[in-house]
């Protein structure tokens, strides 16, 4: 999954400690999620899209599928 996180943190010059602080969670965690290493769960989804005032889909969109993804 792809995602913006990291774009809407910088455009609010937060840290990623300050991000991990306001959404309850680790700043490795915010990290893994900046890095596309981790997928949040839907609470912590709903979470981030609260905290930067848009919708989940602004924040979140699937990978492109290429051919011979069919698994």
């Amino acid at each position: 999954m792809k995602n913006s996180v990291k774009a809407l943190r910088e455009a609010r010059q937060w840290s990623q400690g300050e991000l991990a602080k306001a959404l309850g969670v680790s700043r490795q965690t915010v990290i893994s999620i900046e890095k596309e290493r981790y997928n949040p769960s839907l609470e912590l989804a709903f979470s981030i899209a609260a905290l930067f005032d848009c919708p989940i889909e602004a924040i979140f969109r699937p990978e492109a599928k290429t051919k011979g993804d069919d698994a």
